[in-house]
């Protein structure tokens, strides 16, 4: 969430900026509610001092063996209505919590302004896309064609967006996912988490799932629900909320595997072929908390580390910086890395890196011990894609495929396939 402050002492450029992310802020619907509550409280305080008062008296009172019963229906005559006071300050400090908390973050000055993806800004490319004379084929003809991809069978077993791997196929996927896991932690010094796939209510909330993005998230039928986890993002983020982290545990560097689910709500028709948009995938993913001053620079480490993943596969990519319209809600500043399809002739994206700056740690109350004042303050998060498994696969499967329908194996993934080189049918 925003800053209170900012609502309060920059309101009118706060709106403004809002624009450019694509909210538009009810301002006289804020502060009707703000009105109310400040009504509210002074009133409540009011009525809290002169009970306090009174009670005083009464003690004067009785000191001198004076009659306090007039005094003593006086205070519990306020105490009902301070009770009902309070009462009507907690549902509309609800209804302001509910309007602030669907409020997107704020854009980092550096964020070029833009509504939709035509305003983003390519940053850099690495690698050489690859001259063949032969037609590439797409990732699914080439799934199918070795008999290791099986979208049939999982709309048999699930419905669409589904798919099923097998064979070596199947081990590709998994050597890719081990490979990612290994370097992260052994060349960048991530920590390795194993996190729960289904979390509560407030733990979307502190990352800004919820409430805004309720029909995007697969949820169990309790009340309270529980909810399959969109991106280990979720929980790992989270490992901080309601706590006051050491200055000695930052910078916190965390990696997870995970399987991911997602409703897809508003993709309706698009990539509906192949394995672009699933509603059930895996990524590794990696989370840094850090100190606020510390935080973009992270976001270029974070970024960094991502991109290592592709240039150990030899995949053609870049990085484009997200414009203000089209960043996810809870970013500041968002680079996304886009895979090279020779298939689309197309960068697809395949890593998204973002610093959230405090927007999470203040719905998480996530704070650190600043080691200079000796006090709590809110320390930033970031996350990012490390990368998306299923996507990766389509890069080296369209990106090293041969004239008969064969898929060469990267040679850094070639350990974890026991030293095969091909696949084939």
């Amino acid at each position: 969430m925003l800053d209170p402050k900012l609502f309060r002492q920059e309101l009118d450029e706060l709106v403004e900026k809002l624009k450019w992310r694509g909210y538009a802020f009810d301002v006289d619907q804020y502060q009707s509610l703000e009105n109310r509550r400040k009504s509210l409280q002074e009133q409540t305080e009011e009525l809290q001092a002169l009970r306090n008062r009174i009670s005083k008296e009464i003690g004067i009172a009785k000191s001198k063996n004076e009659n306090v019963k007039d005094l003593m229906h006086k205070v519990s005559t306020l105490g009902d209505e301070i009770k009902l006071r309070r009462s009507v300050l907690s549902e509309v400090q609800s209804e302001l919590q509910a309007v602030l908390s669907e409020i997107p973050n704020q854009a980092h000055e550096s964020v070029p302004l833009g509504m939709d993806e035509e305003s983003n800004i390519e940053v850099r490319q690495w690698g050489s896309k690859r001259e063949v004379d032969f037609t590439f084929r797409d990732h699914v003809d080439l799934g199918e064609s070795l008999g290791m991809m099986d979208y049939g069978l999982a709309s048999k077993l699930s419905g669409s967006r589904f798919v099923v791997l097998s064979g070596s196929l199947a081990g590709l996927h998994r050597a890719l996912a081990q490979f990612m896991l290994d370097t992260h932690i052994r060349d960048h010094g991530y920590c390795e988490v194993n996190v729960p796939l289904l979390v509560n209510q407030n733990t979307l909330f502190g990352t800004g799932q919820l409430p805004k993005f309720e029909e995007d998230q697969f949820k169990t039928p309790e009340d309270p629900p529980l909810y399959l986890i969109p991106t280990a993002e979720v929980p790992l983020t989270n490992s901080v909320a309601a706590r006051i982290v050491e200055d000695s545990e930052l910078p916190m560097r965390l990696v997870a595997h995970t399987a991911c689910f997602r409703r897809e709500a508003g993709s309706y028709g698009r990539d509906t072929r192949g394995m672009i948009r699933q509603h059930q995938f895996e990524k590794v993913e990696l989370v840094h908390a850090v100190r606020p001053d510390e935080s973009y620079d992270a976001l270029e480490i974070m970024t960094g580390h991502a991109e290592t993943i592709l240039q150990k596969l030899e995949l053609p990519y870049r990085v484009i910086t997200l414009c203000t319209g089209d960043m996810g809600f809870a970013a500041s500043k968002t680079y996304d890395i886009e895979v090279w399809l020779p298939s689309q002739q197309l960068y697809r994206e395949i890593s998204s890196c973002s610093n959230t700056e405090d927007f999470q740690a203040r719905r998480m109350k996530a704070r650190w011990r600043n080691p200079a004042t000796g006090k709590p303050e809110l320390l930033h998060t970031l996350n990012g894609s490390g990368v998306a498994v299923g996507r990766a696969l389509i890069g080296v499967m369209e990106n090293y495929q041969n004239e008969d329908g064969s898929i060469t194996i990267p040679e850094v993934l070639r350990p974890y396939m026991h030293g095969k080189t091909r696949l084939k049918k």
